[in-house]
């Protein structure tokens, strides 16, 4: 008996290298999607998820993140013309965070890019952009993009014990690699790559093989990980920690330019603080013109972290010059009670010329059904909420 063609069979989500082994540690069922890919919300609590990767390490799959081989001649000069910042300078086997804008100088991703060789690097993405880096290569004689997305299976690997881990694994000299630094291992037949990147603000690697070897490397890790708790952890962990370390998210922080309706509904780099990412040294590179008028006249909105007093997450809240909240000067994009700085602390878009006068958030929350609002005073941080030391030292020292 033939079965029945399952319906809608190829508008299913594709499952990561790691599925087989993750569905097992999720048994809540929390999954959502991330770029065509069945993607874990949580796994059992994002609370508990999220002191695994302060307290302990964790695991976070970054399969469906967008992965581009770009090679040949002219693939430095591509990438130099594509992105704000110098690529000029980045040193192989080294890491480089940078964005691209559109000729408006709105921004249209942000991302990573990975100097492999001295024609081979890779960029990755939160976004599907194979087309615009497509239409970037226009002009150029040899230069060639890949979409690696499927090919390569990768993990975030986070929290204070991760590296003790990895030694643990095998990895010999893994306490040596710096930040944004890169190094190779040999694994089963084929290499894995180590970065030393993250987004929670904390000690932490990305780890990338290839997709076949996926259950290899989570069944390594996991074995070496034992006794050092590691577990798995989903968006909602993420997201606590990203913004003690004051990441910005796309669709939170900001919306991607090529994708929004509404004019001014995007940002560019300097309305999210990330001025210092725009190199006007180098002749070209696209938006420069447009970012360069935005300087000297200064950005109409700054990305701003807030301490806020009181202990009620200010999500969705308004920002006043006032206490009386009459004159609304912002907006927050992100928001959170934090548990390990211990404050309610929030990313908020200000109007720039309002930056030093007071600022006020009204919250709303509710309590046993009921709905509640109050006045709270907001103050400016200029440094991350959550920076330890092991984050960045070489080698990273106790956990």
């Amino acid at each position: 008996m033939t079965s029945k063609p399952l319906k809608f069979a190829d508008e299913q989500l594709k499952r990561s290298p790691f599925y087989e082994r993750q569905v097992e540690l999720n048994p809540r069922d929390a999954w959502s999607a991330w770029n065509g890919y069945k993607h874990a919300n949580f796994y059992y609590d994002e609370q508990y998820e999220y002191f695994c990767i302060r307290n302990l390490c964790g695991t976070y799959d970054i399969t469906a993140m967008q992965k581009y081989i770009v090679t040949g001649d002219d693939a430095e000069s591509m990438l130099d013309r594509l992105v704000t910042r110098d690529m000029t300078k980045l040193r192989e086997n080294r890491v480089t965070y940078v964005v691209w804008c559109t000729d408006a100088g709105r921004v249209i991703d942000d991302g990573t890019v990975f100097k492999l060789g001295p024609q081979k690097y890779m960029l990755t993405c939160g976004s599907p952009c194979i087309a615009w880096l497509r239409k970037a290569c226009f002009g150029y004689n040899d230069v060639h993009v890949e979409d690696a997305s499927d090919n390569i299976a990768a993990l975030a690997f986070q929290g204070p014990t991760s590296c003790e881990t990895l030694k643990e694994m095998g990895l010999s000299g893994i306490e040596t690699l710096k930040p944004f630094g890169i190094m190779t291992f040999p694994f089963k037949d084929t290499e894995l790559m180590v970065s030393r990147t993250g987004f929670t603000g904390d000690l932490g690697y990305e780890l990338w093989v290839d997709a076949a070897h996926g259950l290899d490397l989570w069944d390594d890790l996991y074995a070496a990980g034992e006794n050092y708790g590691i577990q798995p952890f989903g968006e909602g962990a993420l997201n606590m920690a990203r913004l003690e370390a004051g990441f910005i998210m796309p669709y939170m922080e900001f919306n991607e330019a090529l994708k929004t309706v509404h004019f001014e509904h995007d940002q560019t780099p300097f309305e999210l603080d990330l001025g210092w990412l725009v190199d006007f040294k180098k002749p070209r590179f696209n938006g420069r013109a447009a970012l360069l008028a935005e300087k000297k006249r200064g950005p109409k909105y700054t990305l701003c972290k807030l301490d806020i007093e009181g202990n009620k997450p200010a999500e969705e809240s308004e920002i006043y010059s006032d206490k009386g909240c009459t004159k609304k000067i912002g907006y927050v994009t992100s928001a959170m009670w934090s548990p390990v700085v211990k404050a309610s602390i929030a990313l908020a878009m200000i109007e720039t010329k309002h930056m030093d006068g007071e600022l006020f958030a009204e919250i709303y929350y509710s309590k046993e059904l009921r709905s509640y609002s109050k006045v709270a005073k907001c103050t400016i941080k200029k440094k991350p909420f959550w920076a330890p030391a092991r984050a960045k030292a070489t080698p990273p020292g106790p956990y």
